[in-house]
């Protein structure tokens, strides 16, 4: 079952990832502002950029966000955690992974 996130949870998570990316994404008037990724990892990321999944990312910490790829969001996931490791939640355009796809991008 995928999750469908409300406009404000979306909003939310583009902030705490800004935050945690010491970014901002004022002024925030639509959800286009909003990374089209988001991921958050298990354990703290070193790298502050990468290219996993095909897709460039920005990471601080736990967080990783990105702009929209070409492939689908798991390959997108399971490419990011290859180069990263275990991602505790992923979601694709507002759109988190259910658990039992989110083991799968992580290999399990």
């Amino acid at each position: 079952m995928t999750l469908s996130l409300t406009t404000a949870t979306r909003l939310s998570l583009a902030a705490t990832a800004a935050v945690a990316l010491g970014t901002t994404l004022a002024p925030v008037t639509s959800t286009a502002a909003a990374p089209y990724y988001v991921a958050q990892f298990a354990a703290a990321v070193e790298d502050d950029s990468a290219v996993a999944g095909g897709v460039a990312w920005a990471c601080k910490d736990k967080f990783c966000v990105a702009a929209k790829g070409s492939g689908r969001p798991m390959r997108i996931c399971r490419g990011l955690a290859r180069e990263f490791g275990e991602i505790t939640s992923f979601s694709a355009d507002g759109e988190a992974l259910a658990e039992d796809k989110l083991a799968k991008c992580n290999g399990k």
